[in-house]
């Protein structure tokens, strides 16, 4: 683990952009396409854990940029080369352009400033989207990943960050997969070989601004 000043340093809010990841009602709300991902997302307080960080990040003048999965109601540009897309075709809600289902969920508040970049394909919301160029237009050295789901895309929001260049910070009690037991085996034996893992409360501290004595 990194020491507070070295956190403090990697987090700098003038390099630094929090990342949600997939935080939209049709995959953590209460009528999720995913239930069972949307219960451990709230009963592990991951969510909860994300909403704490988009906060104090539009407090900090952090930038958020909240990354949302969705597809058009033909399907058009849609993935099908993989179960895992195939599956979702057939899943009651569908994470459809213009519905309520890929608004970013309740408790995260998304504010004026932030950025909110919409996918139609693929597994990961850095490539083949808006997201590398508007990170490097706005100066970010590090990328601080959150959101669902730790068995599919953080890894993969993880692994393009550290190949396009960045420092990547996992708060691992702000990630959420299923079932419970493999995000934390997750990021052990994984991403924390490539990225900086810390908690909420970690990056939160880093955020706040030591006081001067004297």
């Amino acid at each position: 683990m990194p020491s507070v000043e070295q956190l403090r340093e990697i987090l700098d809010p003038a390099t630094s952009v929090l990342l949600t990841v997939e935080c939209q009602q049709g995959v953590v709300g209460p009528e999720s396409a995913l239930p069972e991902l949307a219960e451990e997302a709230r009963a592990s307080g991951a969510l909860a854990n994300v909403a704490r960080l988009v906060a104090a990040a539009h407090l900090a003048g952090v930038q958020v940029v909240h990354a949302v999965a969705e597809r058009r109601p033909d399907g058009r540009g849609a993935n099908r080369n993989a179960r895992l897309f195939r599956a979702a075709e057939r899943l009651p809600v569908q994470q459809l352009s213009g519905t309520t289902a890929v608004r970013v969920a309740a408790p995260i508040e998304v504010a004026d400033e932030d950025f909110v970049v919409r996918r139609l394909h693929g597994l990961s919301p850095l490539a083949g989207t808006d997201v590398d160029p508007l990170l490097r237009n706005l100066g970010c050295r590090t990328v601080i990943v959150t959101g669902v789901s730790a068995n599919v895309a953080i890894p993969n929001a993880v692994f393009d960050a550290v190949n396009l260049g960045y420092t990547a910070v996992v708060p691992a009690d702000a990630i959420a997969g299923v079932p419970a037991d493999y995000t934390p085996a997750l990021v052990r034996h994984t991403l924390a070989l490539v990225a900086t893992v810390a908690s909420t409360k970690d990056v939160l501290g880093a955020w706040k601004r030591p006081r001067r004595t004297g």
